[in-house]
């Protein structure tokens, strides 16, 4: 029988290092992401390190009170713990070293377990449990958090009720785009009729109540986030995450070209997402990317209303996440050329897609 695998995700900190301090943890289902228990406490005076082995401790412990046979994947943002945990840094400190022998023996009672470092945004479910922690340590309270399992092995656990919303504009219409070209990294311009799409696309995001504008840094997206700034008032940052696929030699050539040129090249990227096109990038590689710019935003801007100005493909994979869907789905998606989608990510991790595709700013 496979030994159940099982995410144990966890963060501590302190105000002041030393300081007030806490922790949190929570062990989640590696298949299906299902919430399977969570806790916090307040530790009173410690420093970060402290406190993040705390927080591991407990998630082991959490681990184990679920399925003491299971597999664990360990995912914190303290690349210190990490990194001393899979055993490639010495554990110098003298305060660390009972707290990684007593981690080491609580994993040694697993099926196995495994540590991988995570960017904080990536960490951020159990980070707010932390900082829960940390804010009662703070008013000097002794206060801890458990949440078991219930009968059907989940932890009733609400979405936030403030999510970052990200709102996704394509640019407008380009020469490329007009001819269905392959337009990649190449900094070609809108055409006239962009330009207007892009100003209908700023009068119809005037009274969305954004908050932040970020762009990919191509003129093409650069021109049309410009517009919306000039309606809204609001600053334009660029993230190169959010540029497109580097589509390498099919640059500025049509689909037939790069099969009639490249045919079993063109037949092994349509299949295979590590594929890239010749001098180019793969699907994988621009969603390694995509995701590191999205945690980045989330971090930044957290629970506000974002307008990311990007791409086809980078708008393609942020939905797919948002949605869970296979690499395979960005293939079954059509994105038109000025077109708004919106999507709502959660602290705790879930994600809704509200409107995907929306051009009806373009008719009027």
């Amino acid at each position: 029988m496979t030994a159940r695998r099982l995410i144990v995700e966890a963060d501590g900190g302190s105000r002041g290092n030393p300081g007030p301090a806490g922790y949190g943890a929570l062990v989640r289902d590696a298949l299906t992401g299902e919430l399977l228990a969570e806790v916090a406490e307040s530790i009173g005076l410690a420093t970060n390190n402290v406190a993040e082995y705390r927080g591991l401790i407990a998630g082991l412990r959490a681990a184990a009170a679920v399925d003491p046979s299971a597999r664990v994947e360990v995912r914190m943002d303290s690349k210190l713990v990490v990194e001393q945990m899979s055993g490639r840094w010495k554990i110098k400190h003298p305060d660390m070293i009972p707290l990684a022998l007593q981690a080491r023996e609580i994993a040694s009672g697993l099926g196995s377990v495994s540590y991988g470092w995570i960017p904080r945004g990536r960490n951020s479910h159990a980070d707010r449990l932390a900082n829960e922690a940390m804010d009662a340590a703070a008013r000097g309270e002794d206060w801890t958090r458990k949440e078991e399992p219930e009968e059907d092995g989940r932890v009733p656990v609400p979405p936030s009720s403030s999510p970052t919303t990200t709102l996704l504009l394509r640019h407008g219409e380009t020469p490329l785009s007009v001819e269905r070209r392959f337009a990649g990294t190449g900094d070609v311009p809108l055409t006239p009729a962009g330009l207007a799409q892009a100003r209908a696309a700023a009068l119809a995001l005037k009274d969305r109540g954004l908050e932040a504008i970020v762009t990919s840094p191509l003129a093409r997206c650069r021109d049309t986030a410009a517009e919306v700034a000039a309606a809204t008032g609001l600053d334009v940052r660029v993230e190169d995450g959010f540029r497109e696929t580097d589509f390498g030699d099919w640059e500025g050539l049509t689909f037939a070209e790069a099969g009639d040129r490249w045919p079993a090249q063109l037949k092994s990227w349509l299949a295979d997402p590590d594929v890239a096109p010749p001098g180019g990038e793969s699907f994988k590689q621009v969603s390694r990317r995509v995701r590191t710019a999205l945690d980045k935003l989330k971090v930044r801007h957290r629970h506000q209303r974002v307008l990311v100005v990007s791409h086809v493909t980078p708008i393609k994979l942020l939905v797919k996440d948002a949605l869970g869907a296979p690499m395979s789905s960005l293939y079954r998606m059509h994105l038109d050329v000025s077109s708004l989608s919106s999507i709502a990510w959660y602290d705790d991790g879930p994600a809704t897609l509200h409107t995907y595709n929306e051009t009806h700013h373009l008719s009027h």
